[in-house]
């Protein structure tokens, strides 16, 4: 038996460079009498760039497509009485990773559960943004499906807290164009490989931001953060800048124009061009 006491040890491994990892997760590490791991070959190459010896220890994977079977496997070591590490595949454990239910079950049957914290992509990208940080909500990913997207973004624009949101290089101008959308014209942050080699950040608001990741796509792994609501105009300036706008430009690109000059969600001020348009009988 190790020198730690029986439970589940969650383990932070680094984002970028092996060194951003804590001496304590490396003592965890070093002394738990199981390992597991959402990647088993990242945990290896870990070990062994910290001169961390398996002794004989295999490195259980624990992933959302093994989970089910692996659960009660850890759960049982540890009510034998035994020590087990998991390691995140990179940044601070639990955070957008299959550990959760793994967690919650030990917990539940009493164990010990307790972790070793480390970098987290959200706080990384959160603290370069330059938006408030008083108060956050991370959102996760945003559903593939535009629909999808779409109706969480509007389920999310009132919320006043500054939004985090992983996305992928593919999806990058997809989700900024439907944030700019249904959360209107925000300032906003596009913080890439964040503690790594390449870190990039790109500031602006979100109709600029959307035109840049056009015309120069990002890669790698994506945080894109958005400012909270801010107190926009009243409806009778979005009247008339739409009456104004409608004498030269069709209602779609009237309300397009609309939004993005005064900040609006363009679904609102599309579909108050429409009822404008109705009243005017254009």
């Amino acid at each position: 038996m190790s020198g730690l006491a029986p439970g589940l040890y969650l383990v932070a491994t680094p984002i970028g460079a092996a060194r951003d990892i804590t001496l304590r997760a490396l003592d965890i590490l070093r002394d738990a009498d199981i390992l597991a791991a959402e990647d088993t070959r990242v945990l290896r190459k870990l070990l062994e760039i910290h001169g961390i010896a398996l002794r004989g220890r295999t490195i259980l994977p624990y992933h959302d497509h093994n989970g089910a079977a692996m659960r009660p496997r850890i759960e049982a070591a540890v009510a034998e009485g035994r020590s087990v590490a998991f390691a995140s595949d990179a940044g601070t454990p639990l955070v957008a990773d299959p550990g959760y239910a793994l967690a919650r079950g030990v917990r539940a049957a009493g164990g010990l559960v307790t972790t070793a914290p480390g970098p987290s992509a959200p706080l990384a990208a959160l603290s370069l943004s330059g938006l408030p940080s008083d108060r956050f909500l991370f959102a996760g990913f945003l559903p593939a499906a535009d629909g999808d997207r779409r109706r969480m973004l509007r389920d999310l624009a009132q919320v006043p807290a500054t939004l985090i949101f992983f996305e992928t290089a593919r999806r990058c101008a997809e989700s900024l164009a439907a944030m700019l959308d249904e959360l209107g014209n925000r300032e906003a942050a596009i913080c890439r490989e964040l503690t790594k080699k390449f870190e990039e950040v790109r500031q602006g608001r979100l109709d600029v931001l959307t035109e840049g990741v056009r015309e120069v796509a990002p890669k790698g792994e994506i945080v894109i953060v958005v400012d909270r609501p801010r107190g926009g105009p009243d409806s009778g300036d979005v009247d008339t800048a739409l009456r104004t706008a409608m004498r030269d430009m069709s209602v779609k690109d009237a309300a397009r124009f609309v939004a993005e000059a005064l900040g609006v969600p363009r679904r609102d001020v599309y579909q108050r061009a429409l009822e404008l348009g109705k009243e005017t009988g254009e």
